[in-house]
């Protein structure tokens, strides 16, 4: 059995992205300043996922729970799939095999033979690990939706029906631990799921004393592919403005510039003609339309060429453009521009409908 010294707190998957786990201190200087995109997560969300229950008392919660209260949830919610006694309908045996003198040993007999009784009662050698199981992933049709105290009753039944406790047990957070399990003394870190070259293909023993505290988690934008799809600082996501990086002015090896929002130009002549090239690369719409081929969105001169003999042509595109919308063109949707200016959005209407030249 291989248990991470930490619970892994959160898991952000970017396509083109390569992560990576770096020391505090690599992240708080060379890494830290490259990143404009995502944020810490926050205490709740962090709870969601920490709920881990260890052997050594990690994580165990507050609670109580009686073998006869047990027995009236398991035989509601768990039996119809394990068994009135355990003896398993369609899943994993939960019960037998365990004997007076593994109890007294801390070795599961049963494990020792070839065709022994592989069960709940004789491989686990800590109660807390079947707590830990039954709190996260049961019962299969709506897992976490057991109280602490509920999970402590039926972690208490199931041990009952092992013959591990006795029918009046109470478990609670105080005994949790102590519980003297079948096979406890019969876990080994010392062989894997295969040999290779005489040894384990997994080595459990870094996590098992001496774990790092706490694992800082970092990115890296690869130096090939910081580019592959235009400037990040300059990109517009479907659900929001999320500024990244400006990538053209990083240089390999050396950090680049965090910035924000692009900054419009301000004077008169920069108002009076906006850049519509400019505009539509700001606003991302390079990223689904080309000009002269479609790439996920019909072209600008496709789109041009099919409303240019509406007589409200012009105000059309701009409320498209504004307001994003589905169906026209397929069903993948167009997001909407909500920030940007009127006058910039009937810009680009204007220059789709002259051609997109």
């Amino acid at each position: 059995m291989f248990r991470l010294a930490k619970p892994m707190r959160s898991l952000v998957f970017l396509a083109g992205v390569i992560w990576s786990v770096a020391s505090a201190q690599t992240a708080a200087t060379a890494e830290a300043p490259r990143y404009g995109f995502g944020r810490a997560a926050t205490a709740q969300e962090i709870a969601g996922w920490d709920i881990d229950v260890r052997p050594d008392g990690h994580g165990v919660k507050k609670g109580k729970g009686t073998v006869a209260q047990g027995q009236e949830i398991y035989d509601a919610q768990c039996a119809s799939c394990h068994g009135t006694f355990g003896e398993s309908n369609r899943y994993l045996s939960i019960a037998g095999g365990v004997k007076k003198e593994d109890l007294q040993s801390g070795r599961a007999s049963a494990l020792t033979k070839a065709d022994g009784m592989r069960t709940v009662g004789t491989k686990l050698n800590s109660a807390a690990t079947l707590w830990d199981y039954i709190n996260r992933a049961m019962p299969w049709t709506n897992p976490q939706s057991l109280t602490v105290d509920q999970v402590y009753a039926v972690t208490a039944y199931v041990l009952n029906l092992n013959e591990i406790v006795p029918a009046d047990f109470e478990l609670n957070d105080g005994n949790l631990t102590k519980v003297p399990m079948p096979n406890r003394n019969g876990m080994t870190t010392q062989h894997g799921m295969s040999s290779v070259k005489g040894k384990p293909d997994a080595q459990g023993s870094s996590c098992m004393k001496d774990c790092v505290k706490e694992v800082k988690i970092v990115s890296t934008l690869p130096d090939f592919a910081r580019n592959q799809h235009g400037n990040l600082a300059e990109q517009k996501r479907p659900i929001g403005p999320y500024r990244g990086i400006d990538t053209t002015k990083y240089e390999p090896g050396k950090s680049a510039v965090a910035v924000t929002a692009a900054t419009p130009a301000t004077t008169a002549a920069a108002a009076a003609a906006p850049d519509v090239k400019k505009l539509i690369a700001n606003n991302a719409c390079t990223a689904c339309h080309a000009v002269d081929s479609k790439i996920v969105g019909p072209s600008f001169r496709e789109v041009g060429g099919k409303y240019q003999s509406r007589s409200d042509a012009e105000a059309y595109l701009v409320k498209k453009i504004k307001e994003g919308g589905q169906g026209s063109w397929g069903a993948v949707p167009m997001p909407p521009q909500p920030s940007l200016k009127d006058a910039d959005a009937k810009a680009i209407a204007s220059w789709i409908l002259g051609g997109a030249k």
